[in-house]
């Protein structure tokens, strides 16, 4: 048996192999193609990117054609550079340059010389492009915006660099890709398939036609269209409200967790970033390290959220049965906590639930949170209990939206206090400054919009998404799943009733529409920078979430605006203004339109840029000065 195993095994195995090479030489004609290579041109048709709409079907982002001239190093012989750099309008010191990069990424493949031609280019190059031997036209599109508004949603399309060409084999050198925005989170949807046309050429490198009468040629396939959650009227009113301040505002529909506008402050015009100035244009907004234009606060800038966070400190103690709504605390323009310890508030007298939230009552939520984590032997153990309840409104996590950028916040845990304390013996009184959303608490203001729509909802959200339909394709299943918070629906109720009666006779009463019942929270957080080494106040950030109406909600926001002082002042005002602009399609309080369009804070930024270089909008530090926390509400 052995004797007859062994050569059963060999004769086998030369059977397999001869069966192989037969297949690969004769049959399979890919092989050959590749063997061929070097005598066959491979062209590529560039299709064209996938429409961009907004919610409502308005056309936001088209396309235009452009023209990149490509060059094979090898193929370039006997031209005259002066004249073909004369009629490109280059020097021929550029003209070394780009050759030289082009020959090092390869002498045989063809590599983009020089990028996004216009019309009177192309013609001109066209007419003498048979003198200019080893260079070619390939017809591409670029992005046409039908807005100026939403850079930051759009985000844009560049070349690839070789990081990506190593990563991904789709892309060439030269091939266009979506950076930021939905033109990252859906570059597979828009870019469509690439289309690639074989050509034979004869030992004089000219072309005698397809090859294999064109066997192996692939159509390019055009980018599927995409609309998006994005109100274009309700983003470009945001984007007005927000001349001349720094912030963002973010409004979804509690409903769905569709995102209806995602404003960031200062913004730009995303048609500078089409053609060939967008590397000059790009490298201005990057380097403008104070306005940071390319920063997209309503995703990325980590706040403290302030007493709009006094909400879910509520809940929380309702949740754990420290409080009912009619539990009274006294005020006495603020409480002490401790020894030598006094948290302000401009409120006085006695305080429940209601009136603790149309006031903004310091003492009251103080008061709740410290029983809150008082109500366990082990702060530590407290503390982790109160933080799965505040992560479970989507806080101190990243949200899993479709934008490529975003940051998570913080809700502090044990964890932090134990880097924070390494040698213990903290409690409720050392971090008491978290009820009243300072403290270690940072929330970036879509993680804040979310937060009010959950409540909005009494107890759910749906992911936050700019998505709605996908020609062709289909949304992700998450955007619908449902995530419900740890706090039981009755305890919604009154905390809601609290939140209207801020509009009706609270913090924000002189902001009230007639025929809409909004809820809503003012917020004012401390805002500190380090300038020349030393921490320096600077003047609050103006806070405000809200949804509206109370008994249907549509819309449900959060605004921050830099610097912006009290939240009643400039974020509530724009927050209710954005309101009546998606519910009744117009303003009817003009007087507080008027305002905000022409309140300009550029001097309040401006005080401070002489002194430093550093950004003043990094340092996302909030601590209490000296023994005294916490900020007057008006």
């Amino acid at each position: 048996m052995r004797k007859v195993l062994l050569p059963t095994i060999i004769i086998i195995s030369v059977i397999l192999i001869v069966m192989r090479l037969f297949y690969l030489q004769i049959i399979d004609d890919e092989l050959k193609l590749k063997a061929e290579n070097n005598a066959i041109e491979i062209i590529y048709e560039y299709p064209e990117r996938g429409y961009i709409y907004d919610r409502n079907g308005k056309l936001l982002v088209a396309n235009q054609p452009s023209y990149d001239i490509m060059v094979t190093p090898r193929e370039v012989k006997n031209i005259d550079t002066t004249e073909f750099c004369d009629l490109l309008n280059i020097t021929k010191e550029d003209f070394i340059k780009k050759m030289e990069k082009a020959k090092v990424y390869s002498p045989r493949l063809p590599s983009v010389f020089l990028s996004q031609l216009n019309k009177k280019e192309y013609a001109g190059f066209q007419e003498k492009q048979r003198k200019f031997q080893g260079f070619e036209i390939v017809k591409r599109s670029l992005r046409d915006y039908q807005v100026k508004v939403a850079a930051n949603v759009f985000g844009s399309i560049t070349q690839v660099n070789q990081r990506t060409i190593d990563k991904n084999p789709y892309y060439q050198s030269g091939d266009l890709i979506g950076v930021q925005g939905v033109e990252q989170s859906y570059e597979e949807v828009l870019r469509g398939v690439k289309g690639v046309k074989y050509r034979q050429k004869d030992k004089f490198n000219r072309d005698i036609g397809s090859y294999k009468q064109g066997k192996f040629d692939v159509k390019a396939v055009r980018g599927e269209d995409i609309t998006l959650t994005i109100d274009a009227e309700l983003q470009q009113y945001g984007e007005e409200l927000m001349v001349n301040k720094r912030g963002g505002i973010v409004a979804l529909d509690p409903k769905t967790g569709q995102i209806l506008a995602l404003v960031t402050a200062p913004s730009y015009d995303p048609s500078i970033l089409v053609g060939r100035q967008r590397s000059k244009n790009y490298t201005k907004l990057y380097r403008d390290s104070i306005a940071q234009p390319l920063f997209d606060r309503g995703l990325l800038a980590q706040y403290a959220p302030g007493s709009p966070f006094k909400i879910v400190t509520g809940l929380i103690a309702l949740q754990e049965g420290v409080i009912d709504e009619n539990t009274t605390v006294m005020c006495h323009h603020g409480f002490s906590y401790a020894r030598g310890r006094f948290m302000r508030c401009h409120g006085f007298g006695p305080h429940q639930l209601h009136n603790g939230i149309y006031n903004s009552c310091n003492a009251y939520f103080g008061t709740v949170y410290m029983r809150t984590i008082n109500k366990y032997l082990k702060p530590p153990q407290a503390v982790d209990i109160w933080a799965k309840h505040a992560k479970s409104f989507g806080l101190g996590d990243f949200m899993g939206y479709d934008l490529p950028t975003g940051k998570r916040g913080l809700i502090p845990t044990s964890k932090t206090y134990k880097r924070i304390y390494p040698n213990g013996g903290w409690r409720s009184t050392a971090i008491v400054s978290n009820a009243i959303g300072q403290g270690e608490v940072l929330a970036t203001p879509i993680q804040l919009a979310n937060m009010i729509a959950t409540v909005a909802n009494r107890g759910y959200y749906y992911t936050p998404h700019i998505i709605k339909y996908i020609k062709g394709g289909k949304i992700d299943p998450k955007f619908r799943e449902k995530h419900t918070t740890t706090i039981d629906r009755k305890y919604f109720a009154p905390v809601i009733r609290g939140l209207h009666a801020v509009y009706t006779n609270g913090t924000a009463s002189h902001l009230q529409i007639d025929g809409i019942n909004i809820c809503g929270k003012t917020g004012t957080a401390e805002n500190f920078a380090r300038i020349g080494g030393k921490k320096v106040q600077l003047k609050d950030h103006s806070i405000f979430v809200a949804f509206a109406p109370m008994e249907n909600p549509k819309i449900a926001l959060a605004v921050f605006v830099e610097n912006g002082g009290f939240g009643a002042t400039i974020a509530g005002p724009i927050a209710t203004l954005m309101i009546e602009k998606y519910v009744r399609k117009k303003i009817t309080r003009t007087d507080l339109e008027k305002f905000i369009l022409n309140k300009s804070l550029e001097a309040e930024y401006n005080r401070y840029t002489k002194k430093t270089n550093d950004s003043l909008y990094n340092n996302r530090e909030i601590k209490p000065v000296g023994d005294t926390i916490g900020k007057l509400e008006l």
